[in-house]
């Protein structure tokens, strides 16, 4: 992704190793990754656990320094000036930053108390937010008694008690019922819209990162390897994705629709396999009849247009279900 001057948070060429562990090799977490995000911007990074989006966050939130790159956040330097980054940022990370044992009022009265606000501001501004994100009725309980989506609502509260420049949302929907996901997709892109926030959101829930972003970056192995708006990267797939569910592996069955005409990218995980086709519905007579002349079992046959996932495999190699389980 290149390096946009004008952005709220701007990132270069940033590499990170970890050192071994049990006499295994170094880990290479970032391997040149660049990323930008403008104001009133959500930038998602989508990736599977370990391709070093959470890294990423780390070194632009000061809890870890790069080995080399650049970057600024709210036009700061992040290895230069920590401090100042911590103060014109928000970060809302995988594990909750509430005090249990505290009520939401009192979490938020406190976080913005740290970050400088007058206690009559802090007050003020913990009103409002409880309002704002639907906790107003449970302002006065114990943040132990809330809900996993009240919860996670919370934490966003105290990343925004300061009204920061930049949030970060690392994996922010994390075990949260559909339910409760789809309301805080809601609140973040309010957030975005209504208070021009930058967001960096680090995600592998691919339908969140296509709801949420306006900008998506694919990062595998340490590095940015496509990026783009949503419509963007699917527009850049022509035609129909053909998948076809056998009723049992087949080594052959990739050679088999090879051969189809108008088939192309064809790839197989398991019993599942994958190809692009100009027109899915008309390719699906001819896959179907090349399987069975092979003596291949096929259980269904699904036709549909380009998704994330779709640039997910074509650019990365692998099908994105696989690869956020690893």
């Amino acid at each position: 992704m290149s390096p946009n001057p004008a952005a709220a948070l701007v990132a270069a060429e940033l590499t990170k190793t970890y050192p071994a562990g049990r006499g295994g090799p170094p880990v290479r977490a970032l391997d040149g990754l660049s990323v930008s995000v403008a104001a009133g911007t959500i930038v998602a990074l989508l990736g599977r656990n370990g391709a070093g989006k959470s890294t990423t966050v780390k070194i632009l939130t000061t809890l870890a320094r790069a080995d080399s790159g650049t970057a600024e956040v709210a036009g700061i330097d992040v290895s230069r000036d920590p401090d100042g980054v911590r103060h014109a940022i928000g970060l809302v990370s995988q594990k909750s930053s509430s005090d249990p044992m505290a009520t939401g009022r009192e979490n938020l009265v406190l976080a913005g108390r740290i970050q400088g606000l007058s206690r009559s501001a802090a007050r003020g501004r913990a009103a409002e937010l409880l309002a704002r994100l639907d906790l107003a009725d449970a302002a006065g309980r114990l943040a132990k008694t809330y809900s996993g989506g009240m919860a996670r609502k919370l934490d966003v509260a105290i990343g925004l008690v300061h009204r920061p420049r930049v949030l970060f949302l690392d994996e922010p929907t994390t075990g949260l019922d559909p339910e409760a996901r789809a309301a805080m997709w809601a609140e973040i892109g309010r957030l975005s819209a209504d208070e021009q926030t930058a967001i960096l959101l680090t995600t592998h829930y691919l339908e969140e990162a296509d709801r949420l972003a306006d900008r998506v970056a694919i990062v595998d192995a340490g590095r940015v390897v496509v990026e783009g708006t949503p419509d963007e990267l699917k527009s850049e797939l022509r035609g129909d994705t053909v998948q076809v569910e056998l009723v049992a592996g087949a080594a052959h069955a990739v050679a088999v629709l090879e051969r189809v005409p108008g088939l192309g990218e064809v790839s197989a995980d398991g019993t599942r396999l994958r190809a692009r086709a100009e027109s899915g519905a008309q390719a699906v007579p001819g896959v179907l009849a090349a399987l069975d002349e092979s003596g291949i079992a096929v259980a269904s046959v699904t036709v549909a247009r380009p998704s994330l996932d779709d640039v997910y495999v074509r650019h990365v190699g692998r099908e994105f279900a696989e690869e956020a389980a690893a």
